[in-house]
């Protein structure tokens, strides 16, 4: 998905069924410290999942259904380093593909690393991290909302490869990354991390200090294969329960139900929006 994102443009650089379940209180100790009564119940989407730069049409939407081949879309909310417009994602738009069936993944793309490659509208620092993470969970959770996305819902923050050898600055994103989720949670959204196997996400998965990070994990691996178990790449104990997403192929053209675009290809066992 090298052009779904402005960050995205230097990633290279950087480097069958399905089913649906409301699950009360599923990941809840991973997600908060709250009580487990004071959150709505998590929903959960197992299956295939795709996301596109740009929210696809609704008549797209109805098209791709009828194939019945993907059951979840990944859609951009929102983020100053967001790549493409979203003409089509509105508040009518999310409660339309909801009712066709559709399980929406809600992602946000938000500031990145101070020592990533590629060109991006908003950085933060090691001074900001923490600043700046709170901000934009904020912002964040008032674009789902707006969206019609309620809490409960997950968030998944959208971080782009970078060098996590360079020691200052995987520790200002990992404080960025647990500012951006403890402001979420404050406001009863669940938080998951977009990112890839070699870099983000890795740095999220074997952080020895657990505090404040994401509950829910979405993997970049494009090895062709449709699992979030076989080629799991962490500690098995981890992200259980229904908290894993994995991005396995990028730039698929695709036709289905006469409509053509091209997606991202995804294995989903994790929380999906809220809508209502």
């Amino acid at each position: 998905m090298a052009k779904h994102r402005l960050s995205r443009k230097g990633r290279y650089i950087a480097l069958s069924t399905t089913a649906v379940a409301v699950v009360a209180g599923a990941g809840v100790a991973a997600q908060t410290s709250m009580a487990a009564t004071a959150w709505p119940a998590q929903r959960t989407y197992t299956g295939r999942a795709f996301d596109a730069c740009t929210a696809p049409s609704l008549t797209t939407m109805k098209a791709w259904k009828k194939d019945a081949y993907y059951g979840g879309v990944a859609v951009y909310v929102g983020g100053k380093n967001r790549g493409c417009a979203q003409p089509n994602l509105t508040r009518s738009w999310v409660k339309s593909v909801d009712a066709l069936g559709w399980r929406i993944i809600p992602l946000y793309v938000g500031a990145q690393p101070p020592c990533q490659k590629s060109g991006n509208k908003e950085r933060f620092t090691a001074a900001t991290a923490v600043s700046v993470g709170a901000s934009n969970a904020d912002d964040a959770v008032a674009r789902a909302s707006a969206l019609g996305m309620r809490p409960g819902s997950p968030v998944y923050l959208n971080m782009e490869p970078y060098d996590t050898a360079d020691k200052a600055c995987n520790d200002a994103t990992l404080a960025y990354v647990r500012s951006f989720t403890k402001t979420l949670r404050a406001k009863t959204y669940r938080a998951g991390l977009y990112g890839f196997s070699s870099s983000s996400a890795k740095a999220v998965a074997t952080a020895k200090d657990r505090t404040d990070l994401p509950g829910n994990l979405w993997y970049a691996l494009w090895n062709g294969q449709e699992t979030t178990t076989k080629d799991w790449p962490w500690d098995p104990k981890l992200y259980t329960d229904h908290s894993r997403g994995h991005q396995y192929k990028a730039n698929s053209k695709e036709t289905r139900g006469g409509s053509t675009i091209t997606v991202d290809r995804n294995a989903w066992d994790a929380p999906v929006a809220i809508v209502g």
